[in-house]
């Protein structure tokens, strides 16, 4: 009788278990890309470190119990909140244009740090500011992104006449690709930046 009673238990998640709880609670009444779409104005204001539960909770609209039966902790819903503002921003999709070259590079430096969701510059290039915070796998996504986007510029610049390495002019690249996507945050208007773009551009395609 004991064994028959231990055996129906077997499947029942431990107590501890907030994320398992939640699921079997009532069905939940919110959307996970609606919680992404809140949840990434807010750590891109306030970073991955001092953005609170209590401020994620206000963003999204669902409480601790809610956000914890859809993502394991505050380290995953930043990661995923990272993932799909890759999934939406259109850098890529700027240097993939064809025919490549320096007219893609000039439009990516021009709009890859655009505003999304209110926000300003480019949400990977800010998590970058805090790196050693974030979790692991958030790390290996921001590598990999600017990995992809070096490739791409790298594949642009091969379409032109350069006496240097596109390997090296596309680091140069993506280095002052941060730099002006940082200085969004700051009150330079849009036609300052496309000036810096323009005096940039006249500077790189000499070399």
């Amino acid at each position: 009788m004991m064994r028959g009673k231990l055996s129906g238990c077997k499947n029942i998640a431990p107590t501890s278990s907030i994320r398992h709880n939640g699921r079997m609670g009532r069905p939940k009444n919110f959307s996970r890309e609606g919680v992404l779409e809140k949840a990434l104005p807010a750590f891109w204001k306030h970073g991955f470190a001092d953005t609170s539960l209590q401020e994620l909770e206000k963003a999204t609209g669902v409480n601790k119990s809610g956000l914890y039966a859809e993502f394991a902790d505050k380290g995953d819903l930043y990661l995923e909140s990272l993932r799909h503002y890759l999934r939406k921003r259109q850098q890529e999709e700027l240097l993939t244009t064809e025919p490549l070259g320096w007219k893609n590079i000039e439009r990516f430096l021009k709009l890859g740090p655009c505003s999304l969701e209110g926000q300003k510059g480019c949400f990977s290039v800010d998590s970058m500011n805090q790196f050693a915070l974030l979790p692991p796998a958030a790390q290996e996504i921001v590598e990999k992104s600017r990995t992809l986007l070096k490739e791409l510029i790298a594949k642009n610049v091969e379409a032109e006449t350069s006496a240097m390495k596109p390997t090296v002019l596309a680091e140069m690249i993506l280095t002052f690709f941060t730099g002006i996507s940082m200085e969004q945050h700051l009150k330079v208007s849009k036609a300052t930046m496309n000036r810096k773009v323009d005096d940039f551009m006249k500077v790189i395609r000499k070399l």
